[in-house]
Parts: structure tokens; sequence; C-alpha cells
């Protein structure tokens, strides 16, 4: 079974095998369709339990940090790449090849969010440790963080079920007390990690880039962090806006 790198730059290309030799010929091939000479940000991508199952991811895993990993190295120490990192939905896959290998960032989707801080216990703070940084994809936990707790909102990529619904209700309910937009609370909160200097929150249209640059600056008291943590809805050790 093949699976994927992923080099994301706009526009990014999908390159595939985890191995040494495949990662490096498909990184020269989407050197040439990319027109570019060099790279940002190289992520191994999707290396996960959701991806390939616990069996195959397993073994994925390995091939990555074994082979795989030895081709981004390479790519770094040779400048033609200036980070590399991980890219998939579960933190417990980023802290464990961090633990093992020496990477720049992670690509973290939906694990960290006004609705998830499982993350907080051990993997960020060992970002924190290794000054690691972390791209912040999924904030929106797949829509329910801006569409709201309403009928057929979305959690994970399927539908969402009721204690999502019930928790995000709760959090909706403080937002309206303190009058702050759901999806601004969502997407000021994971930025104010120190670990967390990028968020992709999804765009399609100009209008919505617009929207969530409004949103990131709306104003929210420190007062609805302090609610949120007292009614148990986000830990007492989530770092929020100043």
């Amino acid at each position: 079974m093949k699976s994927f790198f992923r080099v994301d730059m706009p526009p990014f290309e999908v390159v595939h095998d985890y191995s040494y030799d495949g990662s490096m010929r498909s990184f020269e091939d989407s050197l040439q369709r990319l027109g570019v000479s060099r790279i940002d940000i190289l992520f191994i991508h999707d290396i996960d339990v959701f991806s390939h199952g616990p069996d195959l991811q397993k073994q994925h895993f390995r091939t990555a940090m074994d082979s795989g990993y030895k081709a981004l190295e390479k790519l770094r120490s040779e400048k033609v790449v200036s980070a590399i990192g991980v890219g998939c939905n579960e933190w417990q896959v980023c802290e464990a090849a961090l633990r093992e290998r020496d990477f720049d960032c992670f690509l973290l989707a939906g694990r960290y969010t006004l609705l998830e801080q499982d993350a907080l216990d051990t993997f960020l703070p060992l970002c924190e440790e290794r000054d690691v940084a972390i791209v912040l994809g999924g904030g929106f936990n797949s829509g329910i963080l801006a569409t709201g707790a309403v009928k057929g909102a979305h959690y994970n990529y399927s539908e969402a079920a009721e204690p999502i619904l019930q928790r995000v209700g709760n959090i909706e309910a403080v937002c309206r007390e303190f009058n702050v937009p759901l999806a601004a609370a969502a997407l000021q909160f994971v930025l104010a990690h120190p670990s967390i200097p990028t968020n992709i929150p999804g765009t399609r249209t100009r209008k919505h880039l617009d929207q969530n640059v409004a949103l990131i600056g709306h104003p929210i008291p420190a007062e609805f962090w302090a609610a949120l943590k007292k009614q148990s809805l986000i830990p007492e050790n989530a770092p929020t806006p100043a």
C-alpha cells in the first residue's frame, strides 16, 4: 500500500512513498511540477491510525521514522527545504514522532481546539520544550465551531453526536452571555498557545478570508475565558488570549 508525503506550500503537491528513495524521487518530481528550486516546509503526511488502521499504521510509522525521515533530514541539511515535520489528525502520533526524531513543526488537524484540549497534557509541553511550532488545521473541528450546535453540524468529518452538540451548546451559552461569536473564540483560542503561531481555518473565497481576519481581531474580554474555565469547558492550564 502506498502512503503519502505532502509538500505544503501554495500550491502544494502530494508525493508518495515513505521510504528514502521513493520520497527523494517524488520530491524531485514535485519541484519540477511546481517550477521551484526549493520549498519552505515538507510534511510526512497521514501516518496516523485514522488513515491506515492500527496494524498498518505501525508499519508506516516505522518506515517513515527509519527511512523517510533520513530523506527529509538530508533535504533540510542541503537547504532545499527550510523545515520538516509531520501532518496528521492525531497528536499522539505527532508526539511519538517528535520523541524519536528532530522535527521543526507539525501540521495538526482538529486535535487542539476550543472543543478538544487533550494535547495540552504532554504533546504541547514537549513542543514548547523543543521549540517546535504547530500549524493548526481544522480549528473548527470540521465545522461545528463555526456553525454552532445546529442540526446536521459536522464534527470530525461526520454529523456531530449528541454529547458533542451538548458541549458546543454550553460553549455557545457563554458566548451569548459575553456577546462573543463562537467562531471568533475558536480562532483566537488556539492562537493563544505559544507553540501555535499558525492557524489554517479554511477559506474558499475572499469573503471567508475577510471574515476570518475580522473574527481574529474581534474583542473578547478576559472574563469570557475565565467563565469557560469556571464551567470546565476549557482546562485551567489552557493558555488564553491576553
